[in-house]
């Protein structure tokens, strides 16, 4: 008895409970709302809505939502598809696409639904009743019929409707069809295999019958002329079609606007006259000549014209004045180009080798709609009239981009246009001068033109550019208000360098060995804004060049490795705002010239320095760096042989703050010592914690001992690098929040020792450690992911141990047991 009134209980609360649901759910969200919100759903997304509540399920019925059914590729079965049909009578759409008895379906629908304008229908087989079944289907406007097979023994399929306007009968199998439709307007039978096709359809204006290639050349004419109100046909991909064909077409659809006649390798257009033709395209037809351009010209209202792959046509004169689009790829024969058409407005010449001459810039021809001319792979194309597109001369007012890629004849190219906007030069491998005039310029390339000697923008609208590797280029004249980036790497001989761009803010001149201190001193003068600067491997640049840094005020990075400075004096005094100082391999800095940064506080908004490979500075010099430093965050001192044990341990802090009050004593100390360690960086409480970020010592062979406890204060330190550190034998670390740490290839490594409880990646791949060293040092880290211990001491059977000691892992790499070291004998374990 008791059990039942709990069970009555529980089903009284669990119906309070959706009652309340229910009602918050009408206050809230009232049928109007919802109807609102409901219209933007999907059919999928309304039946997931109709199950959340009875409101829900209601609102969803509505009609409206139900106007088109899409059944396309939906996991459903006929008999559901009927159910829809019967419970929304009013839809006008259906989309019964791959849905398994299409026949059965198409019938059902015309039935059921007495308001039906769309059907769609494909992958499976249509039988003569469901034809038949459409004549009394007085609604309907729209009938696509895709990927199916139209069965009716070896007779016709008959297509007849009184009101329907499109019929789309698409890569379909039928043997002939018979369509009388005196309402139909568009008709596409592409890609079918039918040989016969039978039109009654007075009204049609678009008729596509491409790649209908069993149709035969009667067939073909008799469906077109029998619709003398036809506006666009397709054809391409007819192989039988000849010009007997196209001169019936013309002389009985004179209101033919559009005509895709490609791939038709017999067409040549002889005597075929077609007065209102908006649109031409020809792709492929092999018998087109120049003669056939005569005929082409009888077409005075072509505005598109396309002549793609036509391989025989060896010239192009046409005189069309509403021509505005033209296309001539891939006309390996083509050499003359001659177009007179004032309304051009985009030409496409490409892959053309023996075009010679394009007369598109003669007084002849102002094309002042003209914006756009590609001419790719046009190798024949010399130092020719298209680099005179010149406003001042008054052509081609309105060209916006142009392509001359590949244009390997091209030795120079002079552009003035008050217009252009895009330009392309790649792959004019014997380009040597350059001088462009274009003030509205904004895109611009120029990859693979290596032999460039002499190049001037005088002006241009770009705000970036990238020279590439230019090793022959000498002189540089660039005048850009609005360029912010400029790259000139690998300049080799550039000695002459005039740059206007008030507005630059990036300059990068690597490996520019001829860059002297007098390009660098004009540069400067005029880029006042230069944030960046990159000058390695620029020895030709000194100190005398550096002294004009002085008037980039906003200067925040800079870039001088593999230079030959002794000093850095000029960078101390003129650049107080740098952040970062990169000075890889600069092998003649020595000691001294550093000392300004760790004892007279230069540079203090310096946050990274690079000193990577700077072979002559001693152990005492980087200990000064680093302890003096403060505000230093990354710090990179890889291949520096002479950094020894790097060593802040708290017993040497102690003993560093009682040195301080016996300066000279500690000092005559320091001269004796022969090697030191890297204890003078442990700070005072009073000088509090360091900013230090990340440290990398990669490729140190002297390195000992890397011991980093508590007392060092490095609380921001999250990334340490000591890989490829050969004789690496301790390693200590204390660090709150150390977050990745690189011991790879450090084959010396005994002693691992690690309390950094925020660390979540530690490598130790091809490492001299053992199982046990490694299973103590990851017990304190917390928060571990990423192991790698391809190390030749550990297999892959200790995996469960390291997972044990260390639950929080996700990833361990691990070395096969015996196999030798190669790109396939790793395997990862994901935990």
């Amino acid at each position: 008895m008791a059990v039942k009134k709990s069970k009555h209980r529980a089903r009284k609360k669990k119906h309070n409970v959706v009652s309340a649901v229910e009602s918050k759910v009408q206050v809230y969200l009232n049928d109007h709302l919802l109807h609102k919100v409901f219209s933007s759903l999907d059919q999928i997304d309304l039946c997931r809505a109709a199950h959340v509540c009875k409101q829900w399920r209601d609102a969803t019925y509505h009609q409206d939502f139900w106007r088109s059914l899409n059944f396309q590729n939906l996991p459903i079965s006929a008999q559901q598809i009927v159910n829809m049909c019967q419970r929304f009578p009013n839809a006008t759409a259906v989309n019964a696409y791959d849905t398994g008895s299409i026949n059965s379906l198409g019938i059902q629908s015309v039935n059921l639904l007495g308001n039906l304008e769309s059907l769609t229908l494909g992958k499976g087989r249509l039988r003569l009743n469901f034809f038949q079944a459409l004549t009394d289907c007085h609604t309907l406007r729209s009938l696509t019929i895709n990927d199916a097979t139209l069965r009716n023994r070896r007779e016709g399929v008959p297509v007849h409707h009184d009101t329907l306007h499109h019929l789309q009968i698409v890569n379909c199998r039928v043997f002939s069809v018979s369509i009388k439709c005196p309402q139909l307007e568009t008709l596409s039978l592409k890609c079918s295999n039918m040989t016969d096709a039978v039109l009654g359809c007075p009204l049609l204006r678009d008729l596509d019958i491409a790649t209908c290639r069993r149709l035969s050349n009667d067939a073909i004419r008799s469906a077109a002329t029998s619709c003398p109100l036809l506006e666009s046909l397709d054809i391409s991909d007819c192989p039988r079609v000849t010009d007997h064909e196209l001169l019936g077409i013309a002389s009985s659809c004179q209101n033919l606007n559009i005509l895709d006649a490609s791939y038709c390798p017999f067409i040549s257009l002889g005597s075929v006259t077609l007065s209102m033709l908006t649109v031409l395209k020809l792709h492929e037809c092999w018998g087109i000549t120049s003669a056939s351009m005569a005929d082409v010209a009888r077409s005075p209202m072509l505005e598109v014209l396309e002549l793609d792959n036509c391989i025989i046509l060896d010239s192009v004169s046409l005189d069309l004045p509403c021509l505005q689009s033209t296309r001539l790829v891939r006309c390996h024969s083509l050499v003359h180009l001659n177009l007179r058409c004032t309304a051009l407005s985009s030409i496409t010449v490409s892959n053309c080798p023996a075009l010679r001459t394009i007369s598109i810039t003669s007084n002849a021809l102002r094309c002042y709609c003209l914006q756009e001319v590609d001419l790719t792979e046009c190798e024949s194309l010399k130092n020719c009239s298209i680099c005179d597109v010149s406003s001042s001369g008054g052509f081609c007012h309105a060209l916006r981009s142009l392509v001359l890629d590949s244009c390997k004849s091209l030795t120079a190219v002079t552009l003035c246009s008050m217009s252009l906007v895009s330009l392309s030069l790649g792959g004019c491998h014997s380009l040597t001068s350059l001088d462009l005039s274009c003030p509205c310029l904004e895109n611009f390339s120029i990859d693979g033109c290596n032999y460039l000697e002499r190049v001037k923008f005088s002006p241009v609208g770009l705000r970036s550019l990238i020279l590439g590797i230019c090793p022959k280029l000498s002189v540089l004249h660039i005048e850009a208000p609005e360029m912010v980036s400029l790259e000139l790497k690998a300049c080799g001989v550039l000695s002459e360098a005039l740059i206007k761009c008030p507005l630059l803010k990036s300059l990068h001149a690597s490996f520019c060995i001829q860059f002297t201190d007098d390009c660098l001193s004009a540069i400067v003068s005029s880029c006042p804004l230069i944030e960046s600067l990159v000058l390695m491997s620029c020895p030709s640049v000194g100190t005398d060049g550096l002294a004009f840094l002085h008037c980039l005020r906003g200067l925040t990075f800079l870039d001088l490795s593999y230079t030959f400075l002794v000093h850095l004096q000029p960078v101390f005094h003129s650049c107080v705002h740098l952040k970062v100082l990169i000075l890889q391999a600069c092998k003649y800095l020595g000691d001294s010239s550093l000392e300004p940064l760790y004892k007279h506080n230069a540079l203090p908004a310096l946050c990274e320095l690079d000193l990577s490979y700077v072979t002559t500075l001693c152990q005492s010099t980087i200990e000064e760096l680093l302890a003096c430093g403060r505000h230093l965050t990354h710090v990179s001192l890889n291949g520096c042989v002479n950094l020894h044990d790097v060593d802040w341990s708290s017993q040497i802090e102690k003993s560093t703050l009682t040195s301080t009050f016996n300066g000279s004593r500690s000092s005559k100390k320091k001269k004796k010592k022969k090697h030191s360690t890297l204890q003078n960086i442990v700070p005072s409480k009073e000088q509090g914690d360091r900013l230090l970020k990340s440290l990398n010592c990669v490729s140190c062979p002297n390195i000992k001992k890397v011991v980093i406890p508590a007392a060092a204060r490095c609380i921001h330190l999250s990334l340490l690098n000591f890989s490829l550190s050969s004789n690496l034998k301790e390693v200590d670390i204390t660090c709150s929040n150390l977050v990745t740490l690189n011991l790879s290839n450090c084959n010396s490594l005994a002693i691992l020792k690690l309390n950094c409880p925020r660390l979540t990646t530690l490598s130790l791949q091809f490492s001299g450690i053992d199982e046990q060293a490694v299973e103590a040092a990851i017990s304190q880290c917390n928060m571990l992911e990423t192991l790698d211990v391809r190390c030749p001491k550990i297999s892959p059977s200790s995996i469960e141990t390291l997972r044990t000691a260390c639950p929080s892992l996700k990833h361990i790499f691990s070395s096969l047991p015996t196999a030798p070291i190669s790109g396939d004998s790793f395997s990862c374990f994901e935990l």
